[in-house]
């Protein structure tokens, strides 16, 4: 099991670490390691989940989470317990995200408010369009983001275009189960909770942040073409209609995972 994980592991992000050894930066998938602030070298550690032992496993000695017992190596409860705050939290998050409804009408706008009437950019690659059209693109809809980690890089001129002011004291009253950033920040809380939910899930989480990041990027008002990745253009009715159908997907498939991540912190809890 450790080494089928592994084995996937580098096949998802095995193109990452080549471009890194080459010096190359990506503006899509290298957020999920930049931003999340995971390594490679952690994601590709398999773990069983909290309650299993692992035999003749001394590769797991000095491991953080993990104690040695008679019979092996397990997730380690003392450790579990001084986490107890972290998994509340989660759980309390996951669970507030799940009791409202999924709003599905921000065409992924995030990105564009981030270069509004800006003179830099948070990424090298070209606009798809010139300044101006941009910031008409911005001007032209509502700003309804609903999470404070992609509201908070939004440029002055852009924070009183949304719908609502966030601060971070409003994350669990705010977060909703069709927001992109939320759906991929389930990867985030998956890794908080390691080495205690198993790899699994961890590597689900993995997969769906990197779907979302590629609809967060293609949406975006940069020309990634270069990059093999073809435009969702939200700036006109086809391309945001073919962004929620998207969304909605991601969405879906995020409300099955983050059903998982509570159920797995409310065991973890009763531990």
């Amino acid at each position: 099991m450790a080494a089928a994980h592994r084995a996937e592991v580098d096949t998802l992000i095995g193109p990452y670490l080549e471009r890194r050894r080459a010096g190359a930066a990506h503006p899509v998938i290298d957020f999920l390691f930049t931003y999340y602030g995971h390594k490679p070298a952690q994601l590709r550690r398999w773990h069983p989940g909290f309650g299993v032992t692992l035999a003749d496993a001394d590769e797991y000695a000095g491991a953080s989470g993990y104690h040695r017992v008679p019979e092996g190596h397990t997730a380690d409860p003392a450790h579990l317990a001084r986490r107890r705050d972290t998994v509340e939290f989660i759980a309390n998050l996951l669970r507030a995200t799940a009791s409202r409804p999924a709003q599905l009408s921000c065409f992924g706008l995030h990105e564009w408010a981030m270069v509004y009437r800006a003179d830099e950019r948070r990424h090298q690659a070209p606009l798809r369009l010139d300044p101006a059209a941009t910031d008409a693109v911005v001007e032209s809809m509502s700003l309804r983001c609903t999470h404070y980690d992609a509201y908070r890089f939004f440029t002055p001129e852009a924070v009183g275009r949304n719908n609502i002011h966030l601060t971070r004291d409003d994350q669990l009253r705010r977060e909703q189960p069709g927001c992109l950033h939320a759906n991929m920040d389930l990867y985030k809380w998956a890794f908080k909770l390691t080495p205690h939910i198993p790899s699994t899930l961890l590597l689900d989480c993995f997969r769906l942040a990197c779907a979302a990041r590629e609809l967060d990027m293609r949406a975006s008002p940069y020309d990634l073409t270069a990059y093999g990745y073809t435009p969702v253009p939200i700036e006109t009715p086809t391309g945001r209609a073919e962004y929620a159908r998207t969304q909605t997907r991601l969405s879906t498939q995020a409300t099955t995972l983050r059903t998982q991540l509570l159920q797995t912190c409310e065991s973890l809890l009763d531990s």
